[in-house]
């Protein structure tokens, strides 16, 4: 089973990188320090901007201030951050044109995660920064396909959360699910669902990228027959 495209698009926690332990911590103390639930906190921040879970969650607090505090906390917290089972070798085999990160991250949280499992910063990348409204928003998607300069039918996704699909969906792209963070019938609307990286394979031939999946049910969920990024059978 292969999808074809010109280009991929990672996110970066869940995707690439297994920050769920950090992401879990960070997010309980900040919800007890605020006498609010750490379970509905840990399950909202997973995938968007932790800006607009704390719009959400402590609307009275300044936002922006806020979010400095949490950002910092996240960055020194490294323990038990490791790349996803063959991320890296994924990414070594890319042209650097060829890919993007597209993650509801700060710049220097990714590039921290990412240093930390042992990824060098990408050529290409969408930040929190970058956007005004992150995912489910359609917009770093977008922006993430225009920085490569291919159309966004052409970019074929990988995701972890609902959020992040229905981003990727929105704005006209197919999307592989990680079930790294939650199960694959929770991933149901991406185009497949893979454990990790492992059993995946990629070759860049004549201007398109070919990722070959493994044809082992027991490591694969197929949600389409479509596998084709530009929309032809």
């Amino acid at each position: 089973m292969t999808f074809t495209c010109q280009a991929f698009l990672f996110d970066v926690d869940g995707v690439l990188v297994d920050s769920t332990p950090s992401v879990a911590r960070i997010w309980r103390q900040w919800a007890l320090l605020r006498n609010l639930d750490p379970e509905l906190v840990i399950a909202h921040a997973h995938g968007r901007r932790s800006i607009e879970t704390i719009r959400l969650f402590a609307p009275a607090l300044d936002a922006e201030q806020e979010n400095i505090k949490v950002e910092n906390m996240e960055i020194t917290d490294k323990d038990g951050i490791v790349a996803i089972p063959g991320a890296l070798d994924l990414i070594h085999q890319l042209p650097d044109n060829r890919f993007a990160v597209v993650t509801s991250g700060t710049r220097p949280l990714a590039q921290a995660r990412l240093q930390y499992a042992g990824f060098p910063w990408p050529r290409h990348s969408v930040t929190a920064e970058d956007v005004v409204h992150g995912k489910p928003s359609p917009e770093p998607y977008l922006k993430g396909a225009a920085l490569l300069g291919v159309s966004a039918a052409d970019c074929l996704v990988f995701e972890d959360m609902p959020a992040g699909i229905q981003s990727a969906r929105a704005a006209g792209m197919r999307v592989i699910g990680l079930s790294t963070t939650l199960s694959p019938e929770e991933l149901k609307t991406a185009d497949a669902v893979l454990p990790s990286f492992n059993n995946v394979k990629v070759e860049f031939e004549e201007g398109k990228l070919k990722l070959e999946l493994a044809a082992d049910q027991s490591h694969l969920t197929v949600k389409t027959k479509n596998r084709n990024c530009a929309g032809s059978v």
